[in-house]
């Protein structure tokens, strides 16, 4: 991730974007995020709540389940809005974005700025609008087909912290399966590389799988 504050390069992202109309007239402090692909542009881990516009590239926007089911939500590509619902609702510990390739965001602090945002009336009729397009697009997702093997290193990678699973029983529990069946599927993912055993029912995803980028 690379945050770029150079004034004509944000200047010049502005004057391409759809809402240049609207985010010329705002005084705020835009800047320019660029994130490499896989990068997690926005996601529960992230300390700072950012108003984000894809200028460039794509990004796929999924919701982890308590039991490691994944939902995708979308495929955001130019012009899409990246914390809206953060402007109004606490944010969901659920939704990820992720970078599908190199991308460009325009950016800014929404806590900075969250008074100049509600009493702007042209920006919160583009959130209304965003806002009505993904409740949408919400009531038509359906879980994607994913294996207990792949629930499981999905619920390590984002259910669990530091990619430490603790405890076998309250895992299975979690991931709607047996206790025998979660423990083959530990040795299996063990045997290849994939996690460690650290302790008495405590595994922890190896380094090349618990990758996780902040966008702060």
């Amino acid at each position: 991730m690379e945050r770029i504050f150079d004034k004509k390069k944000v200047a010049a992202c502005i004057a391409k974007s759809k809402y240049h109309s609207i985010l010329s007239t705002m005084d705020i402090d835009f800047y320019l995020i660029n994130y490499e692909k896989g990068e997690f542009v926005s996601s529960p881990f992230q300390n700072e709540l950012l108003f984000q516009i894809v200028e460039q590239g794509s990004i796929n926007i999924y919701i982890i389940r308590d039991d490691g089911t994944r939902y995708a939500l979308s495929n955001g590509t130019t012009d899409y809005f990246l914390g809206d619902m953060d402007i109004f609702y606490p944010r969901s510990g659920d939704v990820y974005a992720e970078a599908a390739e190199r991308l460009t965001c325009i950016a800014f602090s929404i806590e900075k700025h969250r008074e100049t945002l509600l009493s702007n009336s042209g920006f919160l009729e583009l959130i209304c609008n965003s806002l009505s397009a993904k409740i949408g697009t919400i009531t038509t997702i359906d879980a994607a087909p994913s294996s207990l093997s792949e629930r499981v290193m999905s619920y390590m990678k984002y259910k669990c912290d530091h990619g430490t699973l603790k405890g076998i029983e309250q895992a299975a529990f979690h991931l709607h399966c047996s206790a025998r069946q979660l423990q083959r599927i530990l040795n299996q993912r063990e045997a290849d590389g994939s996690v460690k055993k650290i302790g008495k029912g405590t595994y922890k995803l190896c380094e090349t799988e618990w990758t996780i980028h902040q966008t702060a």
